[in-house]
C-alpha cells in the first residue's frame, strides 16, 4: 500500500547519509565515553565529578544514535522489502510529510499516537 508518491531511491539516500554521518559522530566521540581516571593527586574530585557527568552524557548520546542506527536499519530493510512508507502495525500509508520529516519513521500517525510515540 505504499504512496506512489514516495521514492524509495531518494529515501535510500537519505538514510545513508545520515547513517554515515551518525557513524562519523560516534567515531569522533568515542574519547568522550573512555573511563574517568579515579587518581585524585592527577585531578581534583569536583573536576573528576565534571569528567564522570560528561562521560554519562556522552553515553547517553551514544544510546541514542545506537537507537536511531537501528531504525535507519530498519527503514533500509523495509526499503528493500518494498514496504518501506506502509505502516508496520495497521498496513496504511505512512504520509509522505511524515517520512520527510522522519524516514526511519514505521508506523501512520494514529497508530503512533496510541503507541505514545
Amino acid at each position: 500500500m505504499s504512496d506512489p508518491e514516495i521514492n524509495n531511491d531518494t529515501f535510500k539516500e537519505k538514510l545513508l547519509k545520515l547513517r554515515e554521518e551518525l557513524i562519523a559522530s560516534d567515531e569522533a566521540s568515542r574519547d568522550s565515553t573512555k573511563a574517568v581516571m579515579l587518581d585524585q593527586s592527577a585531578v581534583g574530585r569536583l573536576s573528576r565529578m565534571d569528567a564522570m557527568q560528561g562521560q554519562a552524557l556522552s553515553l547517553e548520546v551514544k544510546r541514542r544514535r545506537a537507537i536511531r542506527l537501528d531504525r535507519i536499519a530498519g527503514a533500509l530493510q523495509r526499503i528493500e522489502n518494498d514496504n518501506f512508507g506502509d505502516c508496520l502495525k495497521c498496513d496504511e500509508a505512512i504520509p509522505l510529510k511524515r517520512l520527510n520529516f522522519d524516514p526511519t519513521a514505521f508506523l501512520c500517525v494514529q497508530c503512533a499516537e496510541k503507541a505514545g510515540q
